[in-house]
């Protein structure tokens, strides 16, 4: 998809009201590649990072999407960008879900991850790294994109009242942002 066509999909609502799920795919922010010596799963957050996560967090916010769980790789660029997103909703961080699987995740891992959520939490936000989410995000509806940039939100509402259906249900767009798009 090219860029204009994801500005215009940027704020398009969803038409299934307030039924059922809402999952928002989260990639990490920019990560700092400074020091070669660290490990991919060991790098932290460069500054924009930690400038992009708590603007997208507030753009949410601003739109009044409540987050009931956050789920995360473990990789610190990942974790780190689920704890700002969560202290900007008033969360602590020590109640993120760390799930290793997500590390170099693929559509199988999403699908499991995702179906062993708690049924209580209507909205999840998964925290992961391309390109495992740009093509599990590409998946679940027939809005595409070539690529979720860091701290890109790509969300879906589906039709089913248990996570564990979620793989089956009818799942609809809501929106796709990113720190460049225009908000």
């Amino acid at each position: 998809m090219s860029k204009k066509k994801q500005k215009n999909l940027h704020n398009s609502p969803p038409t299934g009201g307030d039924r059922g799920k809402t999952l928002l795919l989260v990639r990490h922010a920019k990560s700092d590649w400074g020091d070669p010596s660290l490990s991919d799963m060991d790098r932290p957050l460069n500054d924009r990072g930690k400038t992009d996560a708590p603007v997208m967090a507030h753009r949410l916010l601003d739109k009044k999407i409540g987050i009931d769980a956050f789920i995360s790789s473990p990789a610190k660029r990942a974790r780190r960008t689920a704890s700002i997103f969560a202290r900007e909703y008033k969360q602590d961080k020590g109640d993120i879900v760390l799930k290793s699987e997500l590390y170099g995740a693929g559509e199988e891992v999403f699908y499991e991850v995702i179906s062993k959520a708690k049924d209580k939490w209507k909205s999840i936000a998964v925290f992961s790294h391309n390109p495992g989410l740009t093509d599990f995000a590409n998946l679940l509806t027939d809005v595409k994109t070539d690529n979720i940039p860091t701290c890109g939100i790509f969300a879906v509402k589906a039709d089913c009242k248990k996570w564990a259906d979620f793989r089956e249900a009818k799942k609809e767009f809501w929106f796709f942002d990113y720190p460049k798009s225009a908000s």
